[in-house]
């Protein structure tokens, strides 16, 4: 075990860190379509074609983008991503939560796993908090243009990223040693030390994971989404709720260090159990 212990913290983004959908800041009103005419638009079309609903949305920006003839390029979905706002509290919340982490004795990393664009997401803010932004992403052709989806993350296939993060593979195309068998000791982040934050639905296999395999899972809502955050409390599917608010010393601030202390309080329980086996062995 590292001097250290790592925790990874694992968010999901539209609604999560971001009020709304991510596309619904710049994209969608770049082609003179109300969010709700679009994704009307995107969902029926999926339906229609019995598409995943992600790569559904995924064609219909390129389509609408043709139509209206913007393009649509890595650049300019970089662009939008400075227009997205955050809920009260995120801009600050990673270095203090990295802060305190050091304070007490672990390490702290940050994860998205999004159903929404990676283009997007690195042109917020806060892009450079996270370790690895897994989420979908556009394969552009030799004009810059997007043509097809490079990555696709939808609801179920989240999953994967959290045993990407819980083994250390962290690229997308290396399948190989992700599926290769690891001894649950040699892992880089054990599942005990992981947290996920998400804020519904979309969001239960990845927090089911952290139910089943000892890690932890948190809801935040808004007064829209409250009760359907509140029914995931008492279906148990997630451990916390909370209002969508990063603030310093508020509710799910608290609630955040108190998790990070009992993870380091486990690491040093495992680091003393190592040091007496060690003893004896040599002894011996």
């Amino acid at each position: 075990m590292s001097d250290k212990p790592i925790v990874a913290i694992m968010y999901d983004f539209d609604k999560t860190l971001c009020t709304k959908d991510m596309q619904d800041y710049t994209f969608i009103p770049s082609l003179s379509m109300k969010s709700s005419d679009f994704w009307a638009a995107a969902n029926g079309f999926g339906f229609s074609e019995h598409m995943d609903s992600i790569l559904a949305y995924m064609y219909v920006m390129i389509q609408k983008s043709k139509e209206k003839g913007i393009k649509l390029s890595r650049e300019s979905l970089v662009n939008t991503g400075k227009d997205i706002e955050l809920f009260k509290g995120v801009t600050e919340w990673f270095d203090r939560v990295n802060q305190y982490g050091a304070l007490i004795g672990v390490s702290v990393e940050h994860y998205v796993i999004s159903s929404g664009l990676k283009e997007i997401i690195e042109g917020s803010s806060i892009s450079k908090k996270f370790k690895e932004i897994f989420a979908c992403e556009f394969y552009y052709d030799e004009t810059g243009q997007a043509v097809w989806p490079k990555t696709a993350v939808n609801y179920t296939n989240k999953t994967q990223f959290v045993y990407r993060i819980n083994k250390g593979v962290l690229d997308v195309a290396n399948d190989i040693d992700l599926n290769r068998s690891m001894p649950d000791d040699s892992k880089r982040v054990p599942f005990c030390n992981m947290i996920y934050i998400g804020d519904g639905l979309s969001d239960v296999p990845c927090m089911k994971m952290m139910k089943a395999y000892g890690g932890q899972a948190i809801a935040v809502y808004t007064d829209a989404n409250k009760e359907k955050v509140q029914q995931l409390l008492l279906d148990d599917r997630v451990d916390f709720i909370f209002p969508a608010d990063y603030s310093k010393d508020g509710a799910l601030d608290k609630t955040m260090k108190n998790i990070l202390r009992k993870i380091a309080i486990a690491g040093d329980l495992y680091d003393e159990n190592s040091r007496q086996l060690k003893g004896i062995k040599n002894n011996n």
